[in-house]
């Protein structure tokens, strides 16, 4: 059981020299578990891959040294009463050949396919073997979070990264069983999901983090209707997803509007699925991800407004907030006691700085 039906979203922030995590970031953790949000979901880490990431300060999933760091995280956000789960990462095309930590592995893809959908001969497209040993590496990473403590995984499958490659069109030009249309190109995501509940048993909570934009493309669409997410979203289901976290910029959206315009992304999950659902998108700020424009229409209370409208209707859940908790530790706090007022508000420029 949740203490909130806030969740802390994912963001990286490269503070783990040699892909370690230490005590501040034990505390960071902890900071935010003190107050009053249900849900932690770790920042990006990498699995055991040499081109999962690119960054020698992104925190790693595996090794000895990494996964004590992690484990003292668990411990410090169990003690302040909180609930933490990692987020299993790998970004597949979106690193850049030559990057560290490993600058001598290629970037890897389902098709050897750039996120503007080119080919480029330093991508490397996987074989079946490499993929089915991809599946085996993202199912060690939950078999470790359920060593350590952690309360359940998210699998990172959005924003153009590795998995979302397989499922997206314009990256996945497979022939064999993990290419096709848009329910065959669910195959790898849900073999993945499927080695990691045979890992971690059936009480372990598998969420699913999926969007249809893209880094490099805002419009992008996985789906361009409900049938087709239908189509997405039944398989992962079979598979054995617990809980969808829909990614979106702009939580008040609709997802789809030529069908019903009350429902965003996570409405329609839910609706398709009848799965727990967490939201997100820009709650508790006034500018979207990698915007350079205020959302003018839409203040942050009105878009809190709504967000409560929506649990209340059933079409989430949960809602996750990115940058608010992270400029604030106490933004869940000052929320519920009517104090958004006092509330000090995310700007690209404190990002460094922000604990």
């Amino acid at each position: 059981m949740l203490k909130s039906r806030l969740v802390m979203a994912p963001m990286t922030r490269m503070f783990s020299p040699d892909g370690v995590p230490g005590e501040d970031v034990a505390q960071y953790y902890r900071n935010r578990a003190e107050n009053g949000i249900g849900l932690i979901i770790t920042e990006g880490t990498a699995i055991n891959h040499p081109a999962a990431v690119a960054s020698e300060n992104i925190p790693h999933f595996y090794g000895e040294d990494a996964l004590n760091g992690w484990a003292n995280v668990v411990k410090e956000v169990h003690e302040a009463g909180g609930k933490i789960i990692p987020q299993l990462w790998h970004v597949g095309a979106a690193r850049k050949a030559g990057s560290v930590p490993n600058i001598d592995a290629p970037p890897v893809s389902p098709s050897g396919f750039t996120l503007r959908g080119k080919r480029n001969e330093k991508i490397h497209a996987l074989t079946e073997n490499e993929v089915t040993e991809m599946i085996d590496t993202y199912a060690e990473a939950a078999a470790n979070a359920k060593g350590i403590g952690f309360d359940g995984i998210e699998l990172h499958g959005a924003h153009g990264y590795l998995i979302d490659q397989f499922l997206w069109e314009l990256t996945n030009k497979r022939k064999d069983v993990y290419g096709g249309d848009i329910g065959e190109r669910a195959k790898f995501a849900a073999e993945i999901v499927r080695a990691c509940r045979k890992q971690v048993g059936p009480e372990f909570p598998i969420v699913f983090r999926y969007s249809q934009w893209k880094g490099t493309d805002y419009k992008a669409k996985l789906a361009q209707n409900s049938n087709e997410l239908e189509q997405l979203l039944t398989p992962l289901v079979e598979a054995g997803v617990d809980i969808f976290h829909c990614s979106t910029r702009r939580i008040w959206e609709p997802e789809f509007i030529d069908e019903d315009k009350s429902l965003n992304l996570a409405g329609w999950t839910k609706r398709i699925t009848n799965k727990p659902v967490i939201s997100v998108g820009s709650v508790g700020i006034n500018r979207a991800y990698l915007s350079n424009q205020d959302n003018h229409h839409v203040s942050i209370e009105e878009n809190l407004q709504i967000v409560d409208e929506k649990i209340k209707a059933g079409e989430f859940d949960y809602v996750a907030v990115g940058r608010a908790v992270l400029a604030d530790p106490e933004w869940a706090v000052k929320l519920r006691n009517g104090k958004l007022n006092q509330v000090i508000h995310y700007t690209k420029e404190s990002e460094k700085h922000l604990i």
